[in-house]
């Protein structure tokens, strides 16, 4: 017999029952039952009963060990009576019992329980994370993400896509966030960077003429934390294709993301092709460049009915150069009114002046606002937005970015009070018709809004007749219950347009081919048209697991500051190494 089992703990069934077996793990929980003493015993792929009688030799050091000790158990299985069957457990119908028991090593007293899943604070489980992945819950997430990327795989594969790995120390590119460098010890002052994505180098890779590229990707960003963004590093489906229009990229990642939540789902998933949503309706119709499709509620532009009259703040606000966005609650006029003067008390929280609001109840719309705009004017809004004799809707009101904001966080919050939002659906949807350039509000500056290696809508002729302003880009994201899981782009293949687009951002040629000599030589030598793009592992395992963090679905993830509490990273270096570096730390001004 092996040394250390002949089975695994979620391996034996009846037909095991007389055979003597042995078994290797962690002790999950005890229970003390008189004359009797059980023990779970638990490894990676499940759970077997032991049990051990109070006569027997050994019942001391059983009775003794503690829960998470790993063990070593020999005796024979044996089926439970019919009263003691556990049918939700695969090991259910049977048990060993112990004729030989061995502590292969013990432990001290845990700082956190494993057995059951206690809500315990983050930190405390990140600095045991070895032990807070022990837990049922988390570690069928990591279970769950390894499968994910298998299935990933081996679909890219499958459409003709090859794997290749791209290098991790490279040169710092704006790309919108802050790099991670790495002092160079061979050449003092210069300094790698850690890839923000692989962005430059696969479409190199389609320059050397790879027609389909793809692979999990490390990638690494300087950002802060939150819930569906880890810091420091994430991993994304890195994909790029040659000779490809935005409709020939759609069609190659709409089956895989599809069939990939079809397979780990029981939830209704959308069926490619997926909806496709300006980003200018996007911000209109929902609010957001990541809208939640689940949620039925439409929201609407209504300055023209507010325009030069009836309600005076908010005719003052379109005077203004603002506008009035409507976002309907359906059948909330049967709703108190403490539900209207709650929202607005949450608008007020969320730092906006507050919601307007119109309360339609029996037919009769009440409140300040229809008070004011009058009868006819608000017979006719209810026409234009098809609101019924008990419905509501709420009023965001400012500039317009603001205004689109607060009607989209209120669609939100609207659509969970009202329980409005499918708990048994994924639904995904493409933003598409990004614009080229955006201006900085700070510097009021023209800048890129995303990918500077994207393809204008209208090429080289579009960048020098246009306003920058009003370039499109082919520029797309897929976005799934609200989460942004991807951006990607067609890119710009030619020097030419390179240049020019640059240029318009406020860099010089010189700059350009400073800052990517790489890519603007490549350009230079014959570049296929292309395009690609790169979903997050973690925010599809996210999905998949239902978990509202994402750190519930990585192995090792930092805390919110970017510090791993188990390796007490990052950490000072020793003053040799900073000397081999060539580098002084210069400590923070004291506050």
């Amino acid at each position: 017999m092996h040394e250390f089992r002949s089975h695994t703990c979620g391996e034996l069934r009846d037909s095991h029952v007389g055979e003597t077996v042995r078994l290797s793990g962690w002790v999950h929980r005890k229970r003390d039952h008189g004359n009797l003493l059980f023990l779970d015993l638990r490894d990676h792929y499940g759970l077997t009963q032991c049990v051990i009688d109070v006569e027997k030799p050994g019942f001391r050091e059983v009775e003794a060990v503690r829960s998470e000790s790993v063990v070593c158990i020999t005796g024979e299985v044996v089926k439970r009576s019919d009263d003691t069957i556990n049918a939700d457990r695969p090991t259910g119908m049977v048990e060993v019992v112990i004729a030989e028991f061995e502590v292969l090593s013990a432990t001290k007293e845990l700082p956190l329980p494993v057995f059951g899943e206690p809500d315990y604070p983050e930190d405390l489980r990140l600095k045991y994370r070895f032990l807070d992945l022990r837990r049922e819950k988390m570690h069928a997430n990591i279970v769950l993400r390894s499968k994910i990327i298998a299935s990933i795989r081996a679909a890219m594969i499958e459409a003709g896509f090859m794997e290749f790995q791209t290098p991790i120390l490279t040169a710092s590119s704006p790309e919108g966030a802050r790099d991670f460098l790495v002092p160079s010890r061979n050449h003092p002052g210069k300094f790698y960077a850690l890839p923000q994505a692989p962005q430059q180098f696969k479409q190199l890779i389609m320059v050397a003429g790879f027609d389909k590229y793809f692979q999990i990707a490390p990638c690494f960003r300087d950002e802060d934390a939150r819930a569906d963004r880890s810091p420091g590093e994430f991993y994304q489906l890195d994909m790029e294709m040659s000779f490809v229009t935005q409709d020939d990229v759609f069609a190659a990642i709409e089956p895989v993301m599809a069939g990939l939540f079809e397979e780990f789902t029981e939830r209704d998933v959308t069926k490619p092709p997926f909806p496709r949503i300006t980003y200018q309706d996007a911000l209109l119709k929902y609010g957001s460049d990541k809208p939640d499709l689940r949620n039925p509620i439409l929201i609407s532009d209504v300055s023209h009915i507010f325009k030069g009259g009836g309600f005076g703040l908010f005719a003052k606000i379109i005077e203004g150069g603002g506008v009035v966005r409507a976002i309907p609650a359906p059948e909330a006029g049967n709703k108190a009114r403490a539900f209207f003067d709650k929202m607005n008390d949450w608008a007020r929280g969320e730092g906006y002046p507050g919601l307007g609001y119109i309360n339609i109840n029996a037919g009769e719309a009440k409140g300040p606002v229809a008070k004011n705009l009058g009868a006819e004017l608000t017979d006719k809004l209810r026409a234009e937005l098809g609101l019924g004799d008990n419905d509501g809707v709420f009023f965001a009101a400012g500039k317009q970015a603001e205004a689109a904001t607060l009607a989209g966080l209120a669609r939100t919050r609207i659509g969970e009070q009202l329980e409005l939002i499918s708990d048994d659906q994924f639904r995904f949807c493409w933003i598409v018709d990004y614009p080229m350039y955006q201006r900085d509000e700070g510097t009021k500056k023209i800048d890129f809004s995303h990918n500077p290696f994207s393809m204008p809508q209208g090429g080289l002729e579009a960048l020098e007749t246009s306003d920058p302003l009003e370039i499109l880009a082919w520029q797309y994201d897929i976005v799934c219950n609200g989460v942004e899981l991807s951006s990607g782009a067609i890119r710009n293949h030619k020097p030419e347009i390179m240049l020019k687009a640059f240029e318009i951002a406020g860099y010089s040629a010189g700059e350009v081919e400073k800052n990517f000599p790489g890519m603007l030589n490549a350009l230079s030598y014959g570049a296929p048209p292309h395009g690609g793009i790169a979903p997050g592992i973690d925010r599809i395992v996210m999905l998949l697991a239902d978990e509202p963090n994402i750190r519930e679905v990585i192995l090792f993830p930092m805390n919110q500051r970017a510090e791993d509490l188990m390796m007490n990273a990052p950490g000072e270096a020793d003053i040799k190494h900073l000397r081999e570096l060539h580098i002084r730390v210069v400590p923070p001004p004291e506050k």
